[in-house]
């Protein structure tokens, strides 16, 4: 059993007011122990003002500014994304505690807090490296953090008909997309954006990325993996002359032409699960495999 002080950082969304019984919660538990607790500004402001609630934390950090043992996302697998993106090469672990239903990232129930505190506690839980992918963007500097834990999409604008997108793996011509976007994916994000386009499930630690296209105007045109220390650049013709590119949803205009290079980061993020918790388990959950769906 740890019997160091720990430090935690809580990451939270602002838009879910039945977080208040969980984040109490996890306060008096970790008061308990002695722990050292930071709450990322916006949620701490959320909690404070919004809920009136009385929040009794070491500090309060902005940005990237925290050094911690163990980082607490509250919320969803996409509070979990934003976690993650902050938390980058710091390689803290992560905790994902979900708040409404199980999610893939975020897979503690609210129930189950003070159990996954334990695990922590005893030194009983296994890390999950997850693949992370970076884009880089010649001659246009990517503005945002272009770190992705999901996915990285190329897309038309709303208002654009269907783009061009010349594809090459290693220097190697593949193919030359006619179609809404273009999706590269982790196995952490085959799961997300890429499988609602037809893509495969990947499951972490495969060493693999796909490339799944967006309503592909060939229907003969199919998703493809590739290893993941593949190295992807991508040109993009459009008729707008413009197009988006989405780093795990966080989207960004580039000018055609513009030549993006996409490979796999020199980091991963570290995921802390239980050891009663497997993949196989959370997907025939969340996907509802095997499940009588009968009334």
């Amino acid at each position: 059993m740890s019997t160091r002080k720990l430090k935690f950082a809580i990451f939270g969304n602002e838009y879910q007011a039945k977080k208040s019984a969980s984040i109490q919660k996890i306060l008096s538990y970790l008061s308990e122990r002695k722990a050292e607790v930071y709450v990322d500004r916006p949620f701490y402001d959320f909690l404070t003002h919004s809920q009136q609630l009385d929040i009794k934390a070491n500090g309060v950090f902005d940005d990237y500014n925290f050094d911690v043992d163990y980082v607490i996302s509250m919320g969803g697998d996409g509070t979990f994304l934003k976690a993650a993106s902050r938390v980058g090469a710091k390689g803290t672990p992560i905790i994902g505690v979900n708040m409404g239903r199980l999610g893939f990232l975020a897979d503690v129930l609210p129930s189950e807090i003070e159990n996954a505190l334990d695990a922590i506690y005893q030194e009983d839980y296994m890390l999950e490296e997850h693949t992370v992918i970076q884009i880089e963007a010649e001659g246009e500097p990517i503005e945002g953090n272009p770190f992705a834990l999901n996915d990285i999409a190329v897309l038309k604008r709303d208002n654009a008909s269907m783009i061009s997108i010349r594809t090459c793996v290693n220097d190697e011509y593949l193919v030359t997309y006619q179609a809404d976007g273009l999706i590269v994916s982790t196995p952490t994000g085959s799961t997300a954006y890429s499988l609602s386009n037809g893509g495969p499930i990947m499951v972490p630690k495969a060493g693999i990325l796909c490339i799944t296209p967006v309503a592909p105007h060939s229907l003969n045109i199919r998703p493809i993996v590739i290893s993941d220390d593949s190295v992807i650049t991508l040109t993009v013709e459009s008729r707008s002359h413009n197009f988006l590119a989405a780093i795990d949803g966080r989207s960004e205009k580039l000018l055609e032409g513009t030549k993006l290079t996409i490979r796999k980061a020199p980091y991963c993020i570290k995921i802390l699960k239980r050891h009663n918790q497997r993949y196989f388990s959370t997907l025939r959950e969340k996907m509802m495999w095997g499940a009588d769906t009968r009334q």
